[in-house]
């Protein structure tokens, strides 16, 4: 309530509620209000419970001062996964520690969400560095495939068209049809 209310004084105190959803809401509200502190959002991503985590890098995107490249290896994929969508979200401001980090997740994360979420990210961001993470996750899994496909927009050459051209003929007709759209 305090967030839809205008009571920063009220989530800053659910900040250190006992419950994790009373403080993950807490941050939200508080950057609903534009009231949130990067302190805040710091003791956001270092809280125990994954939730507050997660919650807490959607709500650090504007804070570009706070690195959220070490969230990309913790061990709730779901907070990985947040993490990888936020960095998309900074795309212009990314970095190629970001970059390199999203493309070791592409290869190596065991869960298809995060993988997706990072390779969205690279596509967003746009850089050279992420190409071959998004070649390699056009082989993966039917929802890492489609988000690959269209992560493939900002770049060119023979190897972009290679993929392409075989996304026009996968097996998942979103694959396709994503193709089929970037060509």
């Amino acid at each position: 309530m305090a967030g839809h209310i205008g009571d920063p004084a009220a989530a800053r105190a659910a900040l250190a509620d006992p419950a994790p959803t009373v403080r993950a809401t807490a941050l939200a509200a508080l950057a609903r209000l534009n009231s949130v502190e990067p302190s805040e959002v710091l003791t956001g991503l270092r809280d125990p419970e994954p939730s507050v985590r997660r919650r807490a890098c959607a709500v650090a995107i504007p804070f570009l001062e706070i690195d959220l490249v070490p969230l990309l290896h913790d061990e709730a994929s779901e907070v990985a996964e947040q993490a990888a969508w936020a960095l998309g979200e900074r795309a212009e401001d990314a970095g190629k520690a970001a970059v390199t980090a999203l493309a070791s997740l592409v290869a190596e994360h065991e869960d298809a969400l995060t993988r997706e979420a990072a390779v969205a990210a690279l596509g967003a961001i746009g850089d050279p560095v992420g190409l071959p993470a998004i070649l390699i996750a056009t082989r993966d899994k039917p929802a890492v495939r489609r988000r690959a496909v269209l992560a493939l927009a900002p770049f060119e050459g023979p190897e972009v068209e290679t993929a392409l051209e075989r996304a026009k003929s996968d097996r998942d007709w979103q694959v396709r049809q994503a193709a089929e759209d970037l060509s």
